[in-house]
């Protein structure tokens, strides 16, 4: 049993230590460039067209949750009689 465990190990070990790095680049200065510069326009929409599809559906999502919430409390407020 513990050969089995070992020789797992050793297999793990050979494709986590031995597979090829990719090169990535360093894109956060030009993001800092973006998200600093002084444009009149909200932090939170600076990222683009994905950005504000984000905070649309965000705030879509806030007013109708907030809609079933004020219509759940408002019922359980108000019971219906018993019978």
């Amino acid at each position: 049993m513990s050969r089995h465990i070992f020789a797992l190990q050793q297999v793990a070990r050979r494709t986590i230590f031995s597979s090829a790095r990719r090169q990535v680049d360093n894109k956060v200065p030009q993001k800092q460039k973006l998200f600093q510069e002084d444009n009149g326009m909200p932090v939170h929409l600076k990222g683009g067209s994905a950005d504000a599809l984000l905070y649309r559906t965000t705030m879509a999502l806030t007013v109708v949750g907030e809609k079933i919430f004020l219509t759940v409390t408002s019922s359980a407020s108000f019971p219906t009689e018993f019978l």
